[in-house]
């Protein structure tokens, strides 16, 4: 036999059924569309998935092959379904967003515990057909060897959101990086710039990260990752067919046409509990930034919308915001480039 110098690595079998990922920039609402996908037919409770993020940050820098990518790719998923299955992996913390305590059926997770595991799960997954479901930051742009690992396998929904109300919760992280042992809890990869580190999707802009103020940075950043993840698109690195883009805008004010093409994607079917927890959001709603006042929104920036202020008016607050966060006439620039490309795209209805 042939002796293998160069070994390709492989997973021929896989355990995973279907596979949701919920993607966008940091204050988008992911968090909104996860609770409301969790709580729908045969979906699992909202889960994080680092591994999954940082194999395609690998492979957007180089730093991977191919063939490993891919493989870990499946390996990761399969053994997240598989603890999954038996309640290994289950958040009990009751204040997080993960926690089986929060608007899933907790009871399912609980009797995981006591029911067989190990060798039971690949014929429970095969039978249930669960749906693995992750919330993700900022990986549509690298998620061309998710879809090619797995295929009809996995489905991604997009949120996008106006850059003006995703930019307080940006500027907040940028703020909070620079605090104490800030950077040690962003558990993504980091390139090194100089003597200096900064978030891997600012290769190529480096020096403007660096040289900027958090809402400047909170800025470019939007802009470079939203200027990835159109290229991503354009270059057809993701399945439009397994894809979804769900402007926030639109689905809080009417959300029925958006369900039912999940429903479609998913193979999946919108439940009572579904309906409580649309409710539940305050959804549908009369105006955008008519949210719900959870502690973890208040955190990132989440404020009572003012009486008598219309769409456009809750919109000029915010671009104050970033003219008294400092925010320069360059980065201001972007900021309204971005602002108008969003609103001719899609709200030119409700503006």
């Amino acid at each position: 036999m042939q002796k293998n110098d160069t070994p390709l690595l492989v997973r021929n079998d896989i355990l995973l059924e279907q596979l949701v990922l919920i993607d966008g920039q940091a204050g988008c609402g992911k968090t909104l569309f996860t609770a409301i996908v969790a709580a729908m037919d045969r979906v699992e409770l909202l889960n994080y998935s680092s591994e999954l993020e940082n194999i395609c940050a690998l492979n957007y820098l180089n730093k991977i092959s191919k063939d490993a990518v891919e493989s870990m790719i499946r390996i990761q998923m399969d053994l997240i379904i598989y603890e999954t299955m038996m309640s290994r992996r289950v958040n009990i913390r009751p204040g997080d967003l993960s926690s089986i305590f929060r608007d899933v059926d907790v009871w399912s997770y609980l009797r995981r515990i006591l029911s067989k595991g190990n060798e039971d799960i690949p014929s429970l997954i095969k039978r249930e057909k669960p749906i693995l479901h992750f919330a993700t930051h900022n990986l549509l742009a690298f998620s061309n060897p998710i879809f090619s690992s797995l295929g009809d396998k996995v489905t991604m929904i997009e949120i996008v959101r106006h850059p003006l109300y995703m930019l307080i919760q940006q500027t907040l992280n940028q703020i909070n990086f620079d605090k104490g042992m800030g950077t040690a809890r962003q558990f993504h990869p980091y390139i090194k710039y100089g003597n200096q580190q900064v978030p891997f999707w600012n290769y190529g802009q480096e020096e403007l990260y660096l040289n900027s103020n958090p809402v400047e940075r909170a800025i470019y950043e939007m802009k470079k990752l939203t200027e990835l993840t159109e290229n991503a698109k354009k270059q057809k690195l993701v399945r439009g067919d397994k894809m979804l883009t769900i402007p926030f805008e639109l689905f809080v004010l009417d959300p029925s046409p958006y369900l039912l093409k999940i429903e479609g994607l998913l193979g999946s079917k919108i439940t009572n509990k579904t309906k409580k927890i649309i409710k539940k959001q305050n959804i549908p709603r009369e105006k955008v930034s008519d949210g719900i006042p959870l502690k973890i929104y208040k955190r990132c920036g989440w404020e009572k919308p003012i009486s008598g202020y219309t769409e456009r008016d809750e919109l000029q607050k915010r671009r104050e915001y970033a003219a008294l966060q400092g925010a320069g006439s360059k980065a201001l620039n972007i900021l309204d480039e971005m602002s108008v490309e969003y609103e001719k795209k899609y709200l030119q209805d409700i503006l």
